[in-house]
């Protein structure tokens, strides 16, 4: 082997180190600008810092970990960040772990996050997120844990998450969920994880097992037919007593005139 050949071997194993993948780095781009103030970022959050964010398995970006020269977990929680989710993040395919949560983010989880394939953690909890959740998700067939809760999600559940069979953590509590809890989730089979109440608590109209049943508003509703009943039964009975205590007053006062009149008649 000729020392060119040699040369170029070596410069082959440097690419990895030296070039960043162009994917990650329109991830982090279009991240930093979905963001109405990028002043909360932490503060080696530049433009400068995304054309190579990843060292092998370093980064100088903090909030990002990386494998193998990819950004690999993302992690911007409890930044108070204002602003939306970046359709963009979907650039970031080898990302496995997303964590965005205790922030004031806005708008609905975009739809091009079935695109990471690899993720395994999606923690969008506490936020101020609307519209429905995406049942594209289910395409991340990695997917251990969904967390969501204290948001403003509306609709139902995907009844298509009963199909990640990996998932052992789910949370929507304390949103505007609607509709039945699919059976998938709420009564899974085999060594599947099965999740409690407190997973699906604090959405009004949201219903079905593990939840308890509307037995209030069932007991109110009865109680107020069988008082409008009652009511109204006592309301004729008395009526009935009434009329029939009448009719017997009435039948004395006869009687009594009768005797005076046949007691005052002379005798032919």
């Amino acid at each position: 082997m000729d020392v060119g050949c040699v040369l170029l071997l070596w410069w082959v194993t440097l690419i990895p180190g030296i070039l960043s993948d162009p994917s990650d780095e329109a991830c982090l781009t279009h991240l930093s600008k979905s963001l109405e103030d990028s002043t909360n970022l932490p503060h080696n959050w530049k433009e400068e810092n995304f054309a190579k964010p990843c060292n092998d398995s370093t980064s100088i970006l903090q909030g990002v970990i990386c494998n193998n020269g990819r950004i690999y977990k993302l992690s911007l929680n409890n930044l108070s960040l204002r602003g939306t989710i970046s359709p963009f993040l979907s650039n970031c395919t080898n990302l496995q772990a997303l964590d965005l949560s205790s922030n004031f983010l806005t708008a609905q989880i975009p739809l091009e996050l079935e695109s990471l394939v690899n993720l395994a953690v999606l923690n969008l909890s506490s936020n101020r997120l609307e519209g429905n959740i995406p049942p594209q998700l289910a395409l991340c067939a990695y997917l251990n844990i969904i967390d969501l809760h204290d948001n403003l999600l509306t609709g139902p559940i995907p009844q298509q998450f009963g199909l990640l069979a990996r998932l052992s953590a789910f949370d929507v509590s304390n949103n505007h969920l609607s509709g039945p809890i699919p059976a998938s989730l709420s009564n899974r089979s085999g060594n599947l994880p099965r999740f409690n109440t407190s997973s699906f608590l604090g959405n009004k109209d949201l219903y079905g097992y593990p939840l308890p049943p509307f037995r209030n508003k069932g007991l109110s509703i009865l109680a107020i037919v069988g008082i409008g009943l009652g009511s109204g039964l006592a309301s004729l009975v008395l009526s009935f007593t009434g009329v029939c205590v009448w009719l017997k007053i009435t039948e004395r006062k006869m009687a009594l005139e009768e005797g005076k009149i046949s007691h005052l008649m002379p005798d032919y």
